[in-house]
């Protein structure tokens, strides 16, 4: 008997989903999360894997997690001292940035302060043409003196960037070596090392944030395999990378860049696989634990993806599944401000305190001590005995902030959730212009400890007719982590104009790319089973500033079909922009692949849906819309499939509680999915 471990860790819980690879079978788990001793909540979840369902250590053949360790040491600036080495004259790059106030409405807005202060960038005597050719040869005594200067300056570390690497990097690579004798110890990180691509802030910024977390990920990963060997798992550590695949732990102590997103990315993963299985082609999914909530669009199966999405303050321009933050967790602190005016978040209670309720000595009311006042959470445990709901403590730090409001107790909850929703309301409503779609279209997904409690008052706003509330939707994240693929993406920048003369440097890169990526997974991961690729390039029409990826078949480029590859950017361009000019001249600016090999995934089997109404375990007093009344409360273990009920009702369960307003039907699937429905009128 073998086991499968996925491991998410959060802010307030740590998830863990156990899949048995001989009789199918999930277990799941969550544990307090223990920010103060990364690493140790894994070891808790282990112990208790064991104690509650039998799943030895000895016997756990493969294990990986996600981690926030990387965005945290970014929000919160904790990461090494850093000098930033550059062609001299660009010493601006990380102030100029791409001149972009970061809240376009606020004549007050300011940029960011850089991670690395210009008094630490320094620059190198040298220049490469566009084409990859010096202009300038390295002067290797100005590199002696800007290492004199980042040790006179406590540097940590040094970051090169140097401009027009991706053609050629010879010049990074000689700065690094010289550094290695000069100055022996001194980490050094070269931009075309972590991502090769063109444009000089976009190459810098993303190097400096991978140099500027490297020490703590590696630190931090290196800690948990000798916890894991510490404990008898045999399994080597894998982690989930910001592109929703896996990857070594070993690996992520060096490429720390592609897996800085790596917790995000799990959930969206995870969500796409039940969206498949739920029937709803267009899904939005909501990702909401005890400090953010998470939301990704996915089509028919699949997450959508981007790159330059951001980490606090700054964008990482690698490959990563497109999921933006939006709105409050759980966990999120209702406060009043100077004004009188009522709020809630950003700030968190997190773990520790954690919300009043949970009784571990918070005292500042949250969304879920608002939901304990209202009525939807009772007496009783969450996260798997993890924690006990105590409703008294959650009145008591509601009812400081109904003091300071004016408003009755129950009021004062309602108004928290109000606001909650309201915040998450208006971040949805920006991203579906973003994007350019009609989110009554999309099913809404709801996972996360608090994403169920939450889902439906924010569909009831924006008027999407169905939420989707998978089995286990709490550790929904962890399984993501579970079921991903071993995946990593290569990028080369080939500058060309898309002609018959361009076709042997196409095929050509591309065959480099591909030796290049099975290199990384049959050696660096070790995968010995079936891989496969999937191509695309970075296009533009002759004159744009800005490319669009389009995704190419194997055949096209095996045949060196420049049209039909012209075609495919035409109808991608008109797509994306609803037009397109078939005459004009295209460029391929990158080439881009990916490689995938497969992971095992557990197989969930329909069951024959028994249409029948769901008999309530008991009824409870809630506060709905301004009212109390008497809702029923179903237990999710007693839900089988084809049963239905009527709203308002409360399904509960180990992992969260869902709270569906009046409005909504609800049923449960072949494969255990609950599915609620807005009726029509009930908005």
């Amino acid at each position: 008997m073998s086991y499968r471990v996925g491991v998410d860790i959060g802010g307030t819980f740590t998830d863990l989903c156990a899949f048995d690879e001989t009789t199918n079978d999930l277990f799941t788990l969550k544990v307090l999360s223990t920010p103060d001793r990364p690493g140790s909540e894994v070891m808790e979840g282990l112990r208790q894997l064991e104690a509650r369902y039998g799943v030895a250590p000895s016997r756990i053949t493969y294990f990986t997690h996600g981690t926030t360790v990387g965005v945290n040491t970014v929000i919160q600036r904790k990461g090494i001292r850093l000098c930033l080495f550059v062609t001299e004259n660009f010493v601006d790059v990380l102030e100029v940035a791409r001149l972009k106030m970061p809240d376009p409405y606020d004549l007050r807005s300011r940029p960011p302060v850089p991670l690395i202060p210009k008094d630490r960038v320094l620059p190198i005597r040298e220049r490469m043409r566009s084409d990859g050719l010096i202009d300038t040869p390295l002067d290797e005594a100005s590199v002696l003196t800007a290492l004199a200067a980042a040790r006179a300056l406590g540097a940590e570390g040094v970051v090169v960037a140097l401009i027009n690497s991706y053609r050629n990097s010879a010049h990074e690579h000689r700065v690094k070596a010289i550094a290695a004798k000069a100055a022996p110890g001194l980490p050094v990180f070269c931009s075309t090392d972590v991502w090769s691509v063109i444009r000089e802030y976009e190459r810098t910024i993303t190097a400096v944030i991978h140099g500027y977390v490297q020490p703590r990920v590696a630190h931090y990963l290196g800690s948990l395999q000798d916890a894991l060997r510490g404990a008898g798992v045999p399994a080597p550590a894998m982690v989930t990378k910001s592109n929703g695949g896996v990857m070594s732990a070993e690996l992520g102590k060096t490429a720390c860049a592609q897996m800085i997103l790596s917790g995000t990315a799990a959930g969206v993963i995870g969500a796409s696989y039940v969206a498949g299985l739920s029937g709803f082609p267009k899904t939005m999914s909501l990702d909401v634990g005890g400090t953010s909530a998470d939301v990704a669009f996915i089509e028919n199966g699949t997450p959508q993806y981007g790159v330059g999405e951001m980490i606090g303050e700054f964008p990482i321009h690698i490959p990563t599944v497109a999921v933006t933050s939006i709105g409050a967790g759980g966990g999120s602190i209702a406060w009043v401000d100077p004004l009188g005016v009522l709020k809630v978040g950003p700030e968190s209670a997190g773990s520790n305190p954690g919300p009043a309720c949970y009784g571990r000595g918070g005292t500042r009311a949250t969304i879920t001590d608002a939901f304990a006042v209202l009525g939807y959470l009772g007496s009783g445990e969450l996260g798997y005995s993890a924690i006990r709901v105590d409703v008294d403590k959650a009145r008591q730090a509601v009812g400081a902030v109904a003091q300071q409001t004016g408003l009755e107790l129950v009021a004062c909850a309602e108004a928290i959730v109000r606001i909650a929703v309201s915040g998450m309301y208006m971040e949805v409503s920006k991203l579906v212009s973003r994007y350019g779609v009609d989110p009554r279209d999309y099913a809404l997904q709801a996972f996360g400890g608090a994403g169920p409690m939450m889902a439906c008052f924010l569909a009831r706003e924006i008027g999407m007719r169905n939420v989707v509330v998978p089995t286990t939707p709490g550790v929904l994240s962890a399984l993501g982590g579970l079921i991903a693929d071993i995946k990593s993406d290569f990028i080369a920048t080939v500058f060309l104009d898309l002609d018959d003369a361009a076709r042997a440097g196409i095929r050509d890169t591309y065959a480099t790319l591909e030796r290049d990526a099975l290199r990384w997974l049959r050696e660096d991961q070790g995968y010995a089973g079936e891989h496969s690729f999937v191509h695309s390039a970075d296009m533009r029409y002759q004159g744009q500033s800005h490319e669009i990826e389009t995704m190419f078949d194997g055949g096209t480029i095996q045949r060196g079909d420049v049209g039909a590859m012209a075609q495919a950017f035409h109808n991608r361009h008109a797509q994306v922009y609803d037009h397109a000019d078939p005459e004009a001249p295209v460029q391929i600016i990158n080439l881009r692949l990916v490689v995938i090999g497969r992971s095992a995934k557990p197989t969930f089997t329909a069951t024959r849906e028994d249409k029948r109404a769901a008999t309530p375990g008991e009824t409870r007093r809630v506060v709905l819309d301004g009212a109390a009344r008497d809702v029923p409360v179903f237990a999710r273990t007693d839900l089988t499939a084809g049963q239905f009920f009527e709203s308002p009702a409360i399904v509960t369960q180990s992992d969260c509680t869902t709270c569906i307003p009046a409005g909504f039907s609800g049923r449960v699937d072949a494969y255990g999915n609950l599915i609620l429905t807005l009726e029509a009128g009930g908005a």
